[in-house]
């Protein structure tokens, strides 16, 4: 079992950043990958970064890559996500999840274990 806690979401002008941050605990192996995707209201998940838990590893969606950044503190036990230059259309509730496949994907549905979400607004 792996759980997950996400925090850091707010309300941001758009150009602004956030950093959201997600606590992990439980059984993780390094070759498990840490995604981030977010969902907006009246749209599907949609992925946006992952990154393998020993490091490496790293996707990101097109429409977030070259502002956002995944990162992983193994020591913490955390998985990050910088992100810069906000836009309003990055506006959604954020999720963290774990894979326990050992390769990089963007389907939800390949993910096993999820957090309860953070809200990120991007006022314009």
């Amino acid at each position: 079992q792996v759980h997950l806690v996400e925090s850091g979401g707010g309300l941001v002008q758009a150009g602004g950043s956030l950093r959201l941050s997600c606590a992990t605990s439980g059984r993780t192996f390094n070759n498990y990958y840490m995604g981030w995707f977010r969902q907006a209201p009246g749209k599907e998940r949609e992925f946006v970064a992952a990154i393998r838990w020993s490091g490496g590893g790293t996707i990101y969606a097109d429409s977030v890559k070259s502002r956002f950044t995944i990162s992983r503190d193994n020591a913490k036990n955390t998985v990050y996500l910088q992100m810069n230059s906000l836009k309003p259309e990055d506006t959604a509730v954020y999720y963290c999840a774990t894979s326990t496949r050992g390769y990089p994907s963007s389907g939800a549905a390949l993910y096993d274990y999820w957090g309860q979400g953070t809200q990120v607004s991007v006022s314009s």
